[in-house]
């Protein structure tokens, strides 16, 4: 089979000087690329690499590929970003791997998606969207807790949340909102922060989708609130520890995988995602975000997961291409 592969890659894309430094924090290295070619190759698959941007549109019109494997994060700031590439493959009918532009597009926005988990009894952090710095400045902060985290309301892979993130009081929450503001062009989202344990669960298939486990992402150093914020990320193999299976109370654990499914079932994702939670101190779990493209290199929570469970990287790229193409199938013989 011919798979087209489309990403974006880190050192192809050139920054501005307006620029954060976290910019392409999303985007995948050259060894990324090499890892999910050769398990796709493993599987007796063709590679053709189609790339993101104007170079995957005028590659895919030239290439003959039977699906496409994308893991493209799109190109801008916009909150639809993640769907063009999904959306081009729709226009030209070709089958690809994971969730469909409309899925993609609500998921990246972390407001509106807070607003559907709440309303089907998902239990999630209270927040604040602030779009404005005409608006920052009208908001009544008298019945809003703090601490909190402010955060850019369109982004992923903890870009623009950093160790001063985490705010006491309205003074700091405005400084760090109006900063945002500045630097990422989108509205900014200030949510209540949940002071307990950091959970992340994966999800694959589609008939039905099944919980692949959840990993608590444990700080070695607990003198302060821990925030798994960009410096963590980036420093992943100093400054934490990745448990899993998580242990935890299997009471806890059900309401995890329960919120999960239907997280992943209420937004259409499929083959594969990622939902983020924080547990409070009395063992309630509250939904933060849905990945319904994590990442798959090396330092991806989704494959430090699936390995700590036994699978390999390989296992969970070649997982996430069979369940895609079951789906296909599946709608060819309906």
């Amino acid at each position: 089979m011919q798979i087209g592969l489309a990403y974006d890659l880190k050192d192809t894309i050139i920054s501005d000087t307006n620029d954060p430094d976290d910019a392409f924090e999303e985007y995948d290295s050259r060894e990324t690329i090499e890892i999910i070619s050769r398990a796709l190759e493993a599987k007796g698959h063709t590679v053709s690499r189609l790339g993101g941007g104007k170079d995957f549109i005028d590659n895919i019109l030239k290439s003959k590929v039977d699906i496409v494997f994308n893991i493209s994060e799109g190109r801008g700031t916009y909150r639809s970003r993640e769907s063009q590439v999904p959306a081009i493959l729709e226009m030209l009918d070709i089958p690809y791997t994971g969730s469909d532009p409309q899925c993609l597009s609500i998921c990246l926005d972390k407001p509106v998606v807070k607003k559907l988990v709440t309303s089907a009894g998902v239990s999630t952090p209270a927040w604040l969207v602030i779009s404005s710095d005409e608006e920052l400045s009208r908001i009544l902060w008298g019945n809003f807790s703090f601490p909190a985290i402010v955060k850019p309301a369109y982004e992923g892979s903890s870009k623009g949340i950093r160790a001063d993130s985490l705010v006491y009081n309205k003074e700091q929450a405005v400084e760090i909102a109006h900063k945002l503001l500045q630097v990422y062009h989108q509205p900014v989202m200030v949510e209540q922060f949940i002071s307990g344990d950091e959970i992340t669960t994966g999800i694959i298939g589609n008939f039905p989708p099944v919980v692949l486990g959840s990993m608590r992402i444990k700080p070695r150093k607990n003198d302060v609130p821990f925030v798994y914020s960009l410096e963590v990320k980036r420093d992943w193999e100093n400054l934490v520890d990745y448990e899993c299976p998580a242990l935890l109370k299997q009471r806890i654990l059900h309401k995890i995988a329960d919120f999960s499914l239907k997280v992943f079932k209420m937004f259409g994702c499929r083959d594969f995602a990622r939902v983020d939670f924080r547990i409070s101190p009395e063992g309630e779990p509250y939904f933060l975000e849905i990945n319904p493209l994590p990442g798959l290199g090396n330092y991806s929570d989704l494959v430090i997961m699936a390995v700590k469970l036994g699978w390999t990287q390989e296992q969970l790229i070649g997982t996430v291409l069979d369940v895609a193409l079951g789906r296909y199938l599946q709608r060819i013989c309906a």
